[in-house]
């Protein structure tokens, strides 16, 4: 009888063993950014931020976590303290996909905006700091506004955008230009047609009984369509968990 039974309590081992090594292979993709990316409450609906929709394009093995919030910057991120429990959580293998730029511009308010070059310091503190944890660090320049003028669309973004561009180049860091490809969507589309992409509310809704024409913020189709660009920016990045998607 106990010839029979260790084979089985073997096997019953290495299933434990196995199982156990599944779980620890989910790699854990966390978002830090502004309301372009962030969760919303219901009362905001229809406004949905693009890191919402990210899960849906990967499969079982990757976990989104998205901590991107409304209103902040490289620094208010940071000062209130929302960086610490991400670093406190980060895994070697892990991803942390940065996206800032919308609330660093607003150098009129203090406790947010910031210079172009403290913009660059803080995106370099974020960068080393992921890595000194072995995790990898993707910088996404913002993505663009809807602001067209007479049929063409102008950027809001100024410089912030060439700084990321910057400190991807220089730290040798994955960046997704998500303003290029954000402005050649918005573009391709049109003024009209792009309407569908942002929080353009009739009135009578629930959540805004005086309507809303939000050319920032994005609606379900648009962080639905959204999220498709930074995953194909994983993709032709050829970072680990593009062979996560699905």
């Amino acid at each position: 009888m106990k010839r029979n039974f260790y084979p089985f309590l073997a096997v019953g081992a290495l299933t434990i063993l196995l199982s156990f090594t599944l779980i620890q292979k989910k790699t854990t993709v966390y978002i830090i950014g502004d309301s372009t990316a962030a969760n919303k409450s219901e009362k905001a609906y229809p406004e949905t931020g693009w890191g919402m929709a990210l899960q849906s394009f990967f499969k079982n093995d990757v976990l989104v976590d998205n901590r991107a919030l409304n209103g902040r910057s490289t620094k208010s991120f940071r000062a209130e303290k929302r960086w610490d429990p991400i670093m406190e959580k980060l895994a070697p293998g892990d991803f942390v996909l940065i996206e800032f730029g919308h609330n660093d511009e607003k150098v009129d308010k203090p406790n947010v905006g910031v210079s172009l070059a403290d913009f660059k310091i803080n995106l370099v503190n974020y960068v080393k700091e992921a890595r000194s944890k072995k995790a990898i660090p993707v910088l996404l320049t913002p993505i663009a506004r809807r602001n067209f003028k007479n049929g063409i669309l102008i950027d809001t973004h100024g410089d912030y955008p060439r700084i990321t561009r910057e400190v991807g180049d220089s730290l040798k860091v994955p960046l997704i230009d998500m303003l290029a490809k954000t402005e050649s969507l918005l573009s391709r589309l049109g003024d009209l047609p792009s309407i569908k992409l942002f929080n353009h509310v009739d009135s009578g809704n629930v959540n805004y009984p005086n309507g809303k024409k939000d050319d920032t913020h994005l609606s379900p189709e648009g962080a639905r369509q959204i999220a498709g660009l930074v995953a194909k920016g994983i993709k032709e990045q050829k970072l680990g968990i593009a062979k996560s998607l699905k």
